[in-house]
């Protein structure tokens, strides 16, 4: 009888240790990055922003709002299902030839979620390029809603300046940095993202770590002011070792801002008057939830932000392809309507892939989600 258990004991050892490995080598793959070492390590300690080992916003931001622990979050996603977190039908689009588009028209497309094609002053710049129909470390973790996928990397022209706020799975893909390689000039990222990049195969040189409040000038025309914003980071175990980032692109005619992830914060305040107002704001103002309140937006808050940011238009982020919280997927968009009436900008609702042209002063955008609601 003993014999037996430690036959069975000694074959559930080894099936939990072939598990295990199997585990790890998982997490060894590269679309996992990697953490800064050498001198990039070097660079995030010397940052003013990097304390006790670990990057900090400007004011304090518990992540939990609520007294429930991270897995009964986790579990109450999980279990509670709100029928409307994804759209019973494909979400209407439209698909343009980016690389026919011309080179003087400043451009905005939005492509889903935070991801965004712009030219401004003449350069193409991508902002958190997220292709992939899955957006988590495991298949099937954050599945894009249907019809919010038209563009691959493929189809993107030769980009002077990729930029990514911050190395969470829905702003920093993996299988899109890959493909898109070839196409871009210059990377533009928070300190200590740049070694996911490396080991992705771009050229160290190509790759620039920026800290709040640098200004960097890669391309003739273009100014990029790298700003701060109220998150966090955090690729898998590890959390707040990179830094996450606000991004606002200046030329001689137009500025214009996108938020990346981030709570509401007197920084919108600071950036509004220092940098004198932006032609348009992209906001986080989706994935909201009151148990993480601090970390996202919610719509009154990134109507108050555009007002903040001296913003003449204001488009949406940060949802309408990715169901993070528990909010009806069409929720943001309905509400941030309602917080924008009256207010001194233009809230600006396209299609995925309908192309904003910023000199045009007639342009129009219907509420196309209202048609979609159950």
């Amino acid at each position: 009888m003993i014999g037996k258990w430690r036959r069975h004991a000694g074959i559930t050892l080894l099936l939990l240790a072939g598990i295990a490995g199997l585990g790890y080598a998982y997490l060894l793959h590269p679309k996992f990055g990697a953490l800064p070492e050498g001198a990039r390590l070097q660079a995030v300690e010397r940052s003013p922003h990097y304390v006790n080992g670990a990057f900090q916003n400007l004011i304090d931001t518990p992540m939990r709002t609520q007294d429930t622990s991270f897995a009964s979050n986790v579990m109450s996603m999980l279990v509670d299902r709100n029928p409307n977190l994804r759209p019973s039908v494909a979400l209407p689009f439209t698909k343009v030839n980016l690389s026919a588009l011309a080179k003087d028209k400043d451009v905005v497309v939005w492509l889903g979620h935070s991801s965004y094609f712009v030219q401004l002053g003449g350069k193409r710049i991508l902002i958190d390029p997220v292709f992939s129909t899955n957006a988590g470390p495991f298949p099937r973790t954050n599945e894009a809603f249907p019809g919010t996928s038209p563009y691959l990397a493929d189809d993107m022209p030769h980009i002077d300046v990729l930029l990514v706020t911050h190395d969470h799975w829905d702003h920093l893909d993996y299988p899109s940095a890959k493909a898109l390689l070839p196409k871009v000039g210059q990377v533009v990222v928070g300190l200590g993202v740049g070694e996911f990049f490396e080991r992705w195969g771009y050229l160290p040189d190509r790759v620039h770590e920026a800290d709040w409040n640098d200004v960097l000038e890669l391309v003739p025309g273009l100014r990029i002011h790298v700003l701060p914003a109220r998150h966090y980071s955090g690729r898998m175990l590890t959390r707040n070792k990179t830094l996450w980032l606000a991004f606002a692109l200046e030329s001689a005619q137009r500025r214009l801002f996108f938020s990346g992830d981030s709570g509401y914060g007197p920084h919108f305040r600071e950036i509004g008057e220092r940098l004198g107002g932006f032609d348009l704001a992209a906001l986080d103002m989706g994935q909201y939830d009151k148990r993480w309140a601090n970390i996202h937006m919610f719509p009154g808050e990134a109507a108050q932000a555009a007002e903040d940011l001296r913003a003449k238009t204001l488009l949406p982020a940060h949802v309408g392809r990715f169901s993070i919280a528990a909010h009806d997927w069409y929720e943001p968009f309905e509400l941030l309507r309602q917080a924008s009436q009256g207010k001194p900008y233009q809230m600006l609702t396209p299609l995925i892939g309908e192309t904003l042209f910023l000199d045009d002063p007639t342009r129009q955008f219907d509420p196309w989600w209202e048609r979609l609601r159950r």
